[in-house]
């Protein structure tokens, strides 16, 4: 999520240092359409992390990018429209891998594996990741200035379904899905010949279903 994609033909992905008051801080110049949820992005000189993405293509008029952000100075959230083709900076900064620990009331607690320091990670940087986090699962933590500014989970968790309705004789994996509810307490929708106890992977970014889990 924090790498530098291979650029696309149209895309100028031309390197350059940011203004004085990001000194240190690498930037590239992407296209809207390519932004993702936990990216950083560099707006009029001040740092955000990407909440939500989403491309927009209308039946008529000119397709566009909606970001939801998270300036990382002090909160404040802001929401941007542009056109899928505007050319936006984003920030890199250094991505460390940490494991996690437990949550309690003062946040999330990580710990980094190679020099056994610990991490509190405040609850809005987790966000909606929080019910998919398990114990020792290896998270990457993107880092500014030594604080942490936005988290990215494995794509996929095993997740035990605690309750849904009951296989009916006739049902395949074809016919409509069923809401069932999860181990971490989200809710999702699996398959009719998914019964309650059985373990599946998800998806960490939005809970829905992949396949049944193989162990």
């Amino acid at each position: 999520m924090f790498q530098p994609e291979s650029a696309s033909p149209g895309e100028n992905f031309a390197r350059f240092w940011p203004p004085s008051s990001l000194a240190g801080i690498l930037s590239v110049k992407v296209i809207a359409s390519s932004v993702r949820k936990g990216n950083i992005l560099d707006v009029d000189g001040k740092l955000y992390v990407v909440l939500t993405a989403e491309n927009i293509h209308p039946g008529k008029g000119t397709p566009v990018s909606q970001l939801e952000m998270r300036r990382i100075s002090d909160g404040v959230k802001i929401s941007e429209r542009y056109k899928t083709t505007d050319q936006i900076e984003r920030a890199f900064v250094e991505d460390r891998d940490y494991n996690f620990m437990y949550k309690d009331g003062d946040g999330f607690h990580f710990m980094n594996n190679e020099t056994y320091d610990q991490l509190q990670v405040a609850a809005d940087i987790v966000g909606d990741y929080a019910p998919y986090l398990q114990e020792n699962m290896t998270v990457k933590l993107s880092m500014h200035e030594n604080t942490p500014v936005a988290i990215q989970l494995p794509q996929r968790a095993t997740l035990e379904v605690v309750d849904t309705e009951p296989v009916t004789k006739g049902q395949t994996a074809s016919s409509s899905y069923k809401p069932a509810k999860l181990s971490n307490g989200v809710r999702t929708m699996v398959p009719p010949h998914v019964s309650t106890g059985t373990r599946i992977v998800v998806m960490t970014e939005d809970g829905s279903y992949v396949e049944r889990a193989k162990d």
